[in-house]
């Protein structure tokens, strides 16, 4: 009888440690599950890979539509390849870097706000098509193209150079 009481025991433990994944568990303050934090994705660009990896640790993101907020302001970032693995992303801050090329971000269909003021950015056609976009800043990019008046009308926030206004 005991027996059967500490089998049940047990796997009611698993099943409540699997319904936990985010958190880790300790017994005499030595941890005997700790999730795992998501590591399948590669960036060419070091600044960027950098600025994941850091952004995964402090949210503890175990799957990649797990990160939903994103700063990597003055990172020296030129590459945005790879980024599109996060999926889930929403707010996308990346002021203060050399980015120029955008066609990563159009397939972040659930971005909401987005921060390229003070970068390299040319062409913004990419971000034409991101349904969720609401705030935009693309002011200090001095050799944007300005977008048509009609090419963002979803988008509520639009903060554009000087030489667009």
């Amino acid at each position: 009888m005991l027996h059967r009481l500490v089998i049940c025991c047990l796997v009611s433990a698993l099943f409540l440690l699997g319904a936990c994944q985010d958190y880790d568990f300790k017994v005499n303050d030595k941890i005997v599950y700790s999730p795992t934090l998501f590591r399948n994705f590669t960036t060419p660009d070091a600044g960027l890979t950098n600025c994941l990896e850091q952004a995964i640790k402090d949210a503890a993101v175990t799957e990649a539509r797990q990160l939903t907020v994103l700063d990597c302001s003055f990172a020296g970032i030129e590459n945005l390849d790879g980024l599109a693995t996060f999926t889930g992303l929403q707010a996308l801050r990346l002021s203060a870097n050399q980015i120029r090329n955008l066609v990563e971000l159009q397939r972040l269909s659930a971005l909401e706000t987005l921060y390229l003021d003070d970068n390299h950015v040319i062409d913004p056609v990419p971000l034409y098509q991101l349904p969720a976009l609401r705030d935009l800043d693309l002011s200090g990019n001095s050799a944007l193209q300005c977008p048509k008046s009609d090419a963002l009308i979803q988008v509520a926030t639009v903060v554009l150079p000087q030489h667009c206004r």
